[in-house]
């Protein structure tokens, strides 16, 4: 095999070894992003969800304070007593 074989072939082999490297570290360094996406959907649907908790317990006091203020009759009450 002549000196000129052996380069190439050297070369390609080190082109091949560096391609497929890339390849690998590429599909790594996706499948990390996707799982911080995954990481980041989970933190802002607690965070939606403790919102959503608060809210509940706003409304839920605000109801009582109403209740204890106002008398609540139901619909029916009102029809026959009119």
């Amino acid at each position: 095999m002549s000196s000129r074989a052996k380069a190439a072939l050297v070369a390609s082999c080190a082109i091949s070894s560096l391609i497929i490297w890339g390849v690998h570290y590429q599909q790594s360094k996706e499948r990390e992003d996707m799982y911080k996406g995954v990481l980041r959907d989970d933190e802002r649907r607690r965070e939606k969800m403790r919102h959503r908790e608060e809210e509940l317990r706003i409304s839920q006091s605000k109801r009582e304070i109403y209740e204890r203020v106002q008398t609540i009759s139901s619909s029916k009450e009102t029809s026959n007593g009119s």
